[in-house]
């Protein structure tokens, strides 16, 4: 009897410790996901590196002081529960939430706002983009514990929005004096629904919910994370970020190539996410001080010359719209009076006549007093640009120039390109929720004036525009008047505003994505039970 009882004692043990196991499993939040990140930036601090893709992980790192609602464009409480703006527009007084502390137990105050803008706008810092993002801003004024005023020497209207982004999302103190500029990026701190655990360049980004997270802005759907443990992997290369969705590495990745994405779109274990990009659209900037782009006739000629609506099908199919602005943003919706130029050869060859480009021979190639019509296109490599690059080059080329194009491997080599300025065309674009990034690119003296072109007319309506703070109707026709010169000037090819395509594993659930467009919410993630 003894040994009869001893197997069936064994086995009802072993199905009580099985049953006990799954109804624990059932009600324990899921332990970790993976997410795929597409480029490895060479630096993280969002304070001082100007990567969108730091983003995608950090701004659930990181709470702002005040945040911009996806749907509305509006901006909402954050670690500010209100704020004010002088009639001038040059002091912002926030009034900073009580109950907030740091990852580190370093308490939230106004002593940290002051910390934070400190660390950005130290020249020896070498900011890459927040303390551009800063504007005007002269210094910090603490009133009292958690009371604090910005400065400014004159008037800034993207201020609000550029405190709503994760460059300026708010890091503990301790932790930047502690690690300094150097070692930060790998020691990140901040308050928000996400800890910073880990980061190993080329390989992850480590995130753990964060058990004290009791202050959620009106943006998040939960108030708790309810996945334990994140984990960003990267894959550079576009042809490896199918597979591994569908082998089951990630569970979430985003940039999925179209072809890919098109098989994602119908399918019953994955869905896709084309997600809007605000900002500036894939583009090619002419370059005014180089001949024969220099001509205005030239550049317009260009324009005309190529099929983007084909361009922008052959490449991204039907994921990505034709670009006929600028700049665009769903909730500030920059649209020209007139679009760009549509495809029409033979006006762009009536130009190119009338510049005194023609054809002579019977080799199709077009001169002028002997110089053929050569054009040297420089494409970045990411976005799909060297593809597009290619089509370009083809439409160039059907209507008599000599093209040659080069692809930079990386952002070091597109400004060596843009220095050494050799190039007739050359793409960059930056994104953001604001069209104030423009003047660096536009105004005479901007840090991106990448086509030449100085013109008083167009620094004046991109500088007035950044100095009406509340008035959105009037910044609104100021933007109108740009986008018409810029046009009319020729001075860039818009192709298409860009859309990430994000797939997903359909088992993950409650995605959705901050203002800015890349920034997953993360806290309102689950898996599908």
């Amino acid at each position: 009897m003894k040994h009869r009882l001893a197997p069936l004692l064994i086995i009802l043990s072993l199905i009580f410790i099985s049953s006990a196991t799954a109804c624990s499993i059932g009600s324990k939040k899921p332990s970790t996901l993976i997410y795929g990140l597409t480029l490895a930036p060479s630096g993280i601090d969002p304070h001082l590196n100007a990567s969108s893709e730091l983003g995608i992980p950090l701004a659930s790192v990181y709470d702002t002081l005040i945040f911009r609602d996806p749907k509305t464009g509006e901006f909402v409480p954050g670690l500010s529960e209100s704020w004010s703006i002088s009639p001038e527009g040059l002091v912002y007084t926030f009034y900073l939430r009580h109950d907030v502390t740091f990852h580190d137990g370093t308490p939230f105050n106004a002593q940290a706002v002051e910390a934070n803008l400190d660390y950005v706008m130290n020249p020896d810092h070498h900011s890459q983009k927040a303390r551009f993002m800063l504007g005007s801003f002269q210094d910090v004024e603490i009133i009292d514990d958690y009371t604090v005023a910005l400065h400014l020497s004159e008037p800034f209207a993207p201020l609000l929005d550029s405190l709503s982004d994760v460059y300026l999302g708010m890091a503990s103190p301790t932790a930047l004096e502690t690690w300094g500029p150097t070692e930060y990026q790998f020691h990140q701190v901040g308050t928000g629904p996400y800890r910073f655990d880990e980061y190993i360049p080329n390989d992850k980004i480590t995130l753990s919910h964060n058990p004290d997270y009791a202050w959620a802005p009106s943006i998040y759907e939960n108030s708790k994370a309810q996945i334990e443990t994140i984990v960003f992997q990267f894959y550079q290369d576009p042809a490896t970020r199918a597979i591994a969705l569908e082998s089951g590495e990630v569970d979430i990745i985003g940039e999925v190539p179209t072809h890919d994405a098109s098989r994602f779109d119908v399918s019953t274990e994955f869905n896709l996410y084309p997600i809007p990009i605000p900002g500036q659209p894939m583009q090619f900037f002419f370059n005014t001080r180089r001949a024969p782009t220099d001509d205005v006739r030239v550049r317009l000629a260009l324009m005309y010359a190529v099929n983007r609506p084909q361009a922008v099908k052959t490449i991204f199919d039907v994921f990505s719209p034709v670009a006929q602005s600028p700049f665009l943003a769903s909730f500030f919706d920059l649209e020209p009076q007139e679009p760009f130029p549509p495809y029409d050869p033979d006006t762009a060859s009536a130009l190119l006549d009338e510049a005194g480009w023609k054809i002579t021979g019977d080799d199709n190639l077009r001169s002028s007093n002997g110089v053929p019509l050569e054009l040297l296109i420089v494409a970045p490599p990411w976005g799909s640009n060297p593809e597009m690059a290619q089509l370009i080059q083809a439409d160039w080329e059907a209507i008599g120039a000599r093209v040659t194009l080069e692809i930079a491997p990386g952002f070091g080599p597109l400004k060596e390109a843009q220095t050494k300025g050799d190039y007739h065309a050359i793409g960059i674009n930056f994104f953001g929720t604001d069209p104030d990034i423009l003047r660096s690119f536009y105004t005479s003296t901007g840090l991106y004036n990448w086509s030449g072109f100085e013109d008083p007319e167009i620094d004046q309506l991109l500088t007035q525009a950044a100095q009406i703070p509340i008035d959105l109707e009037a910044r609104l026709q100021l933007y109108e008047q740009f986008s018409s010169r810029v046009r009319d000037e020729g001075l860039v090819l818009p192709i298409r505003n860009y859309v990430n395509l994000v797939a997903v594993n359909n088992q993950v659930e409650g995605l959705h994505f901050t203002a800015q467009g890349w920034y997953p919410i993360l806290i309102d993630l689950q898996m599908a039970p």
